[in-house]
Formats: structure tokens, sequence, C-alpha cells
């Protein structure tokens, strides 16, 4: 017979369930009530409602129906409550009861695509490109205001707002939650698709905090991509979903058990997650059957997978990577794509021609204040032996990155470098 458990193991149950779930059922709450603030505030009744109970009547055999449900009623007492002063507020209320009685009652399988027809929703042409990703990490992976304003270098306030402007939009145009008709399912494939990657790479590389990556986000992300492919199984839609596996499957290999980053170069490929390289490959090989071969997210997957699929840093054909580099900078013109293939460049022809085109870069002022820009020139001066441009160059990017791991990471590098200049030490001998 098992144990009841504990006050602190029913606090951690209730935080792992708010962590793997809240988004999920908000986005079922939102499609029941039809509105995004009465779904929130339902939300965080119902895990309120979890608080008190669970420890009394036990947990759940679903967890997720039942707060679900226990949002559902939540709100329509709060209608209720409201319908005192808002006489049409309680007709709204027993509408919401007697039509989504039947919805609560549906399988997992059958609820599992509230989150596609929410970003559908986030991402309606009527609202902002800038509205549709703020909304959609916002809303479906419950990125802060604050995260999300970091993100799009803009204040918290700011952000809140467009934020607010969106939701209102949504309601005065009766935008419709649901995924959208064949027909209009091409024109809206673009910001999906770009919103999808964006909550992949806050997963992948968290923007700032302790921790290097969100397994929580990069999971979401993947499994929206697998839903997004099996909906609309185009060349787009499936080279992003090989990028995401592919980069997914190096994660264990990224950190060390302390969360300090390991580079590329230095990660025991051992640990890289083979079923998600196979399966990578084989999206690549797809996507790259079809006629179309100026897709960005195919291109970066067939980067990635020449990497996953190299047994050594040294083994890697980095020639055929900077000639996909040299067609990714046709098709989606970009400062951060020229400094990834300048970093290619610099394994294929050695850091001096690396570092040239670096400097190039910054010499056109592009990506003064990407960290990575600086990162990436502190190491390839390094390994030119030149100790005063690296320390120079690290102090800048150390100085832009909110990333604790990456901090460290920089730290150690600036405190290994050697005292002098090569060039000088080589003088004295």
């Amino acid at each position: 017979m098992t144990s009841e458990p504990t006050v602190e193991q029913m606090r951690e149950i209730l935080d792992q369930t708010y962590r793997s779930e809240s988004r999920r059922i908000l986005a079922t709450l939102i499609r029941l009530l039809g509105d995004f603030d009465l779904a929130e505030d339902a939300l965080h009744e119902a895990f309120r409602a979890a608080v008190e109970q669970w420890p009394r009547d036990r947990i759940p055999d679903n967890p997720r129906a039942w707060l679900v449900s226990a949002g559902r009623f939540k709100a329509i007492d709060t209608l209720r409550r409201r319908a005192r002063f808002e006489a049409q507020l309680a007709e709204l209320a027993e509408q919401l009861d007697s039509s989504t009685q039947d919805a609560v009652g549906q399988d997992n399988e059958e609820l599992e695509d509230d989150r596609l027809r929410l970003i559908f929703t986030c991402c309606h042409p009527l609202l902002s490109p800038e509205a549709r990703v703020a909304l959609t990490l916002r809303e479906v992976c419950g990125l802060t205001t604050e995260a999300i304003a970091h993100a799009f270098l803009t204040s918290p306030p700011t952000l809140a707002q467009r934020i607010v402007r969106a939701k209102s939009k949504i309601s005065e145009a009766r935008i419709p939650y649901q995924v959208p008709s064949p027909e209009e399912l091409p024109e809206r494939l673009e910001t999906v698709l770009q919103v999808i990657y964006l909550v992949f790479n806050e997963g992948y590389a968290a923007s700032s905090g302790e921790s290097l990556t969100r397994p929580d986000l990069s999971s979401e992300a993947i499994r929206l991509g697998r839903l997004l492919v099996e909906l609309l199984p185009e060349p787009e839609a499936i080279g992003l979903l090989a990028l995401m596996l592919l980069h997914e499957s190096r994660r264990a290999a990224r950190t060390s058990p302390e969360g300090d980053l390991i580079v590329l170069e230095d990660q025991d490929r051992s640990l890289w997650n083979q079923a998600l390289i196979e399966e990578g490959i084989a999206l690549v090989e797809r996507a790259w059957s079809s006629r179309r071969k100026d897709d960005l997210y195919t291109l970066q997957a067939a980067i990635a997978a020449l990497h996953a699929s190299a047994p050594t840093v040294a083994a890697t054909d980095w020639r055929q990577i900077v000639g996909l580099y040299d067609l990714l900078l046709q098709v989606a013109p970009s400062p951060v794509v020229a400094l990834n293939r300048a970093v290619a460049v610099a394994m294929r022809d050695g850091p001096l021609a690396g570092l040239a085109q670096i400097d190039a870069i910054l010499a056109r002022g592009d990506l003064a204040n990407y960290y990575l820009v600086h990162a990436a020139r502190a190491d390839l001066c390094r390994r030119l032996g030149r100790r005063a441009e690296a320390e120079a160059a690290y102090r800048r990017a150390l100085a832009l990155t909110q990333q604790e791991s990456e901090r460290r990471f920089l730290e150690r590098r600036l405190r290994d470098l050697p005292n002098e200049d090569l060039k000088t030490n080589f003088t004295n001998f």
C-alpha cells in the first residue's frame, strides 16, 4: 500500500504539473471559453483549487482534465457573480455551462491540437508581425513579459501594451479559435513557423537566467512542429522539424552536470541522441527531395545534419557547410548568417580567414551589440595568439550576455588566456 504524499511532495507534484501542463490547459480553456483573459484567470483559479483539494481528496487520475474542468467551473462562477452588474453575462454563463460540458469530456487525443489552434489564432494576419510573435510566446509558451521584452529589445510596459492590443483585436475582429482551412494555410504558414522556431530557440539557448536550456520549451516546439507536419507536410514545415530535432539531439552534451556550457568541439558525441539524429536526417532528405531548394529551414537543417553525422569536429565537411551558408545568404541574407559562415570559413581555411570576415561584419556596423560576434572574434584571436585582442573581445562579449552559463564560459576562457601575446613570447626565444 503506497503512502500518501507529504506536503513537500504534493507541492512538487503541483509545480511539475504547472510546468508541464499549464499552457496546454490554457489553450483548451481559451477554446472552451472564447476569451484570453477569462481563460487565464480560470487557469490560476483551477490551480488554486488543486492546492486546496488535492492534498485532501488525493491526486486525480487525469490531472489535466481535472484542471480544465475546474477552470471551466471557476470561469462560469465568475461570470455569474459579475452578472449582477452586467445582465448579459448571466446568459453567457448559461451558454458556457451547456455548450462546454461535452468538450471537457473529450480525451487527450481530441484535445491534443488545442495549442496548434491557439498558435494559428495568435498568428492571424490581422495582427501585426510583432504582436503575433509576442502573443504566442506569452500565451502559448508562458514566457514572462520581461523575457519577451528582452528578446524584442523593448521595454516590458511597451511589450505588455502590444499583447493587450493583440488580445483586443482578436476579440473585436472575432478572430476564430481554429486551424485555418486548407486554402488559407499556406499564407499563414510562414509566421507560424517563425513562432515555433522562436519558441524552440528560447528552449535550446535561453536568452537569460541560470540554465542554458529550457527543455520544456524545446520539447513543446518539437511537439508543435510534429503536429504542423501532420497537418501541412510542406517542405518548410518538414525542414523546421528536422532542424529542431538535430539541434535537440545535442542537448545532453551541451552542458556539464554543473550546468556549464560545453562548446561543440569539446562535446562528448556519445551523448548525442542518435534516434533524433536519424529522424532529423531522414526529414532533411524528405524536404530536400522536393523541388524547393530555397527554404531557409531546410538549408539550416542540412548544415545541422553535417554536424550531427561527423565523428569529430576535424572530420566535419566544412567545405560543404560553407557552401550551404553561401546558399543561405542568397535566400535569407543577414549578419547572423554571415557570422556563422565566417566561423565555418575559419574551420575550413584557418582562423585568420575567419577573423577577416568577422572584422568586415563589424566594420559595416552589423552585430555590434551581439555578444556572439565578439565571442567568436575572441576565440579566433585566442587561436592566433593575439592575447590583448582576445581579452578585449571576451570582455565585450561578457558585457553583452545575460545568460549565466555563457558568462561562466567566457570568464573561464578569459582566465585561461596566456599572460602575453604569443608573438611577444616568440621573440624571447
